[in-house]
């Protein structure tokens, strides 16, 4: 959860864009979507862990949901993304941890949906497991392969609809942003006069402390510890919403939030991996069906509501990046190595920031 000593962006003074958030400006706004976090730090050099997020408290394998990805820079290891474009359904949850840890993870995101379904892989029916990464290296002991595939269970299991957490939790524990601790970050926007909701949560793990005047101003001041390199990172953004959006309006709108990372300071580097997931919990697909078709009802491209989706994607994906920032404490980790947290001061000077 977030420090007493740290605070968010909008307890700060600060806002992101015009639209409202929800009640809880995190991806749970989105009614009925779980999130859960698995934490491992131990030791001087264990800074890592899981996050889970569900579509549904129920069987995603047995009642999918519509989604779609965008990858803005492939440098990745993600699990599952090809059948998920292929068919345009997402059937597991969404896991996200440490770059060598994706193994472990699509396991244990496995083991929690065979148990769910004894019927799947039994003939010709297989899972499809997702999971995206970011590496978190300058903190964590990697090479150790500390996280196994129970800490994936224990992210699910922990997973709830309150969940709000946010710094260093979860797939964001060993993670940093522009050379300073970030972690996991929330946002969300409700659109169309209340009609719709639309929630983020991103992990952030991109830029060096050179490259903090793109989100901070010219301003940024840096220190004089050793820092992260500057060759690449990555960030993870799943967004979803209560609207009815099919499988091809998913994928457009995963791709704005690759502005709403553009808008944070990101340049999506050669060695960066930048991926986003969407999905729409307004419909959920039944995995078997006698009806020989499915009848589906989704908004207009040209509508209202389908141009606030796309803008409010680039802001609450640029104001989740903030809360990872602001909410996340210093840490030590491997080596050594620190990153502090970010100076509330650097806010004043920042482009793109508003005062509600």
């Amino acid at each position: 959860m977030i420090s007493p000593v740290r605070r968010r962006l909008r307890e700060l003074g600060y806002a992101v864009g015009r639209f409202p958030p929800g009640p809880r400006n995190a991806l749970v706004d989105v009614p009925g979507l779980r999130v859960g976090h698995a934490t491992l730090v131990e030791g001087d050099s264990v800074r890592t862990g899981v996050t889970a997020v569900l579509p549904h408290g129920g069987n995603p394998y047995a009642e999918k949901v519509l989604a779609g990805c965008d990858v803005l820079n492939g440098y990745g290891k993600a699990a599952g993304l090809t059948q998920l474009e292929e068919l345009g359904t997402l059937e597991s949850p969404i896991l996200l941890t440490s770059t060598l840890s994706v193994g472990p993870v699509w396991e244990g995101g496995l083991r929690w949906l065979l148990g769910l379904n004894p019927e799947s892989a039994v003939d010709r029916d297989t899972v499809n497991v997702v999971v995206g990464e970011c590496f978190d290296g300058w903190l964590n002991d990697c090479r150790g392969l500390h996280i196994r595939a129970q800490h994936a269970l224990d992210a699910i299991a922990a997973a709830h609809e309150d969940e709000v957490g946010e710094g260093a939790l979860g797939a964001g524990t060993g993670t940093t942003c522009f050379g300073f601790k970030s972690g996991i970050g929330c946002s969300s926007r409700v659109i169309g006069e209340g009609t719709a909701t639309l929630g983020c949560l991103v992990v952030t793990n991109y830029g060096a402390r050179r490259d903090a005047h793109l989100l901070l101003g010219p301003t940024a001041a840096s220190s004089a510890a050793a820092q992260p390199p500057a060759g690449g990172g990555s960030a993870m953004v799943v967004l979803a919403t209560d609207a009815a959006l099919g499988e091809r309006q998913l994928r457009r709108l995963a791709a704005r939030a690759g502005l709403g990372l553009g808008r944070a300071g990101s340049f999506a580097a050669n060695g960066s991996g930048e991926y986003v997931l969407a999905f729409s919990t307004a419909r959920r697909v039944a995995h078997r069906s006698d009806e020989p078709h499915e009848d589906f009802r989704f908004l207009r491209d040209d509508s209202r509501a389908m141009r606030e989706l796309f803008e409010a994607a680039v802001e609450v994906t640029a104001e989740a990046v903030w809360n990872s920032l602001c909410s996340a404490e210093a840490m030590v980790g491997r080596a050594g190595h620190e990153a502090e947290a970010l100076p509330y001061e650097l806010l004043e000077a920042a482009p793109g920031l508003r005062r509600p």
